[in-house]
């Protein structure tokens, strides 16, 4: 699949002869239409595009996409590890040291046929099983980025000036299993993205037109909230990536004290998880960036050959279960792998009572 050619699709946008490639977010403020992927610890590539084009996500080829065995998912945390993860931040809130923090896992296995595995023809089967707001495909092999991803959360838009933000905060199957702690947990994040946006915006211009939306999404409920401002006068695309990256929702609140407890708890790198999956079209104006959740990416350099990698994880606060947090993240999973493996599990359990076993 190396041979395959680069490409972007977003929505009903598709995007082929590449043009450039670079790490500069000034490049976002010059010309062209660029897709554009963050990975969570920051390494940033911005590819340039010459034709764009409306095109619909193609139909499922069959075959087209092999995905790995169900039974190959590995974790970076297993279940004991993650329900410790949850009690060590609370003890963390418990001291004062953060009011919320996102623990997350790592999850991936093998591809069977790592040849024919085009990111583009899982986009086709993501479309059909779990279609998104906001999805994406990215494929540039000879860059590392080989990204698809169904995420229904908007990290920055842009049209103008004018910058909003949709964070997401709080999960559950239906309306009924959202808990007073989601209201909280959504409300800490909606101020974490003002004050992050009040950075880079025109003072007096940040604003909350909708806090604590309820969204349906296949398989589960989110509250959904929409932070707002406009630009301040000479700021662009590197101060704007700087003042509200990474995410708030996928990290916590303070986000600097949130970060170094990531670090010391999650055992694998979160990558295009976690980071930001989008377009940016200079010559209009516009963008339109995801936070890479409910997201697949493709690693070939891992020892034992090329994986599938996905990422699932919780915003943990003091009025967190910790059982229940890491149900959280089985049930944002569960619908995602059954698309991608072309299988389906017994409900969200796999063999040993979990999704996915623990990474040797």
């Amino acid at each position: 699949m190396h041979d395959l050619p680069p490409m972007a699709r977003f929505g009903g946008l598709l995007a082929t002869d590449l043009r450039d490639v670079t790490s500069d977010p000034a490049a976002l403020d010059s010309t062209g239409f660029w897709a554009v992927s963050a990975d969570f610890e920051g390494r940033l590539v911005c590819a340039r595009f010459g034709d764009v084009r409306r095109e619909p996500v193609p139909a499922p080829v069959p075959g087209a996409w092999r995905g790995p065995d169900p039974d190959r998912w590995t974790s970076s945390l297993d279940r004991a590890a993650y329900v410790a993860g949850v009690r060590r931040v609370r003890e963390h809130i418990a001291a004062g040291e953060v009011y919320q923090a996102n623990l997350c896992r790592v999850m991936s296995a093998p591809l069977p046929h790592p040849d024919r595995a085009d990111v583009d023809a899982l986009t086709a089967l993501l479309a059909r099983g779990n279609p998104a707001p906001f999805a994406g495909t990215i494929r540039l092999a000879a860059y590392g980025v080989e990204i698809a991803t169904a995420s229904p959360e908007l990290y920055l838009r842009r049209s103008g000036r004018h910058i909003e933000s949709g964070p997401i905060k709080g999960t559950g199957r239906t309306v009924d299993d959202l808990l007073p702690k989601d209201h909280a947990e959504n409300v800490m994040i909606v101020d974490l993205v003002r004050n992050d946006l009040g950075r880079v915006c025109a003072t007096g211009s940040v604003a909350v037109p909708e806090l604590c939306a309820v969204e349906e999404h296949p398989g589960l409920v989110h509250l959904v909230s929409v932070v707002s401002g406009e630009l301040a006068d000479g700021a662009g695309w590197p101060e704007l990536l700087a003042a509200t990256f990474p995410p708030g929702s996928v990290t916590g609140a303070p986000k600097s004290s949130a970060l170094r407890i990531i670090e010391a708890l999650e055992t694998a790198p979160r990558g295009p998880y976690c980071g930001g999956i989008g377009w940016v079209d200079a010559d209009r104006g516009t963008a339109e960036l995801a936070v890479g959740i409910r997201t697949f990416w493709i690693d070939r350099g891992t020892p034992g050959g090329p994986r599938l990698l996905f990422g699932t994880g919780a915003g943990i606060t003091w009025g967190s279960d910790p059982d229940r947090e890491w149900a959280e993240t089985e049930l944002k999973a569960a619908r995602l792998l059954r698309v991608a493996t072309g299988h389906e599990v017994s409900g969200t359990q796999g063999a040993n009572g979990t999704i996915g076993r623990t990474a040797p």
